[in-house]
């Protein structure tokens, strides 16, 4: 096994909000995380900036156009079963245009508008780690996903 093939991969996602609802994906049951719900995201490319990733992602995956893309935090996502292991950007955007839809099959098989408070299950080890402040820079418990990413406090 090449050495480069045991070093952490870059993913970055986006929470595009619209009012109080944010834009989520279920993953394929062919892909890394098969069938669990997240936001937006993809892999890092050479010379590419996070914004411009969360832009691209928005547009390939859901057919929504994104402004004023932001950094939020930073979560360390081991995948143990699957020996994966990313570092995952986080970024939050506002919602301009277009309905969404599926727009890559091959990756995704549902997207949908979800309040904090109405979440759909499973969700996957990324966002899990988001909503509970396991991040960089770090989340206070009682504020869980409010100011370091901009979200309303999530009930308990």
């Amino acid at each position: 096994m090449p050495e480069h093939q045991d070093r952490p991969l870059v993913g970055v996602s986006v929470l595009i909000n619209k009012g109080d609802r944010f834009l989520m994906i279920k993953r394929n049951q062919k892909v890394h995380g098969a069938g669990t719900w997240t936001v937006p995201g993809g892999h890092l490319e050479f010379g590419e900036s996070f914004a411009e990733r969360a832009e691209r992602e928005a547009k390939e995956e859901t057919g929504v156009e994104i402004t004023n893309v932001k950094f939020r935090v930073i979560t360390n996502d081991v995948f143990q079963a699957e020996h994966k292991h990313y570092v995952t950007v986080w970024m939050e955007a506002q919602y301009v245009s277009g309905e969404p839809h599926v727009d890559a099959p091959y990756e995704e098989t549902e997207v949908g508008w979800f309040t904090w408070d109405s979440l759909p299950e499973p969700l996957f080890l990324p966002f899990q780690h988001l909503l509970t402040g396991e991040t960089f820079p770090s989340q206070t418990t009682q504020d869980r996903v409010g100011s370091a990413i901009n979200m309303p406090h999530r009930p308990e």
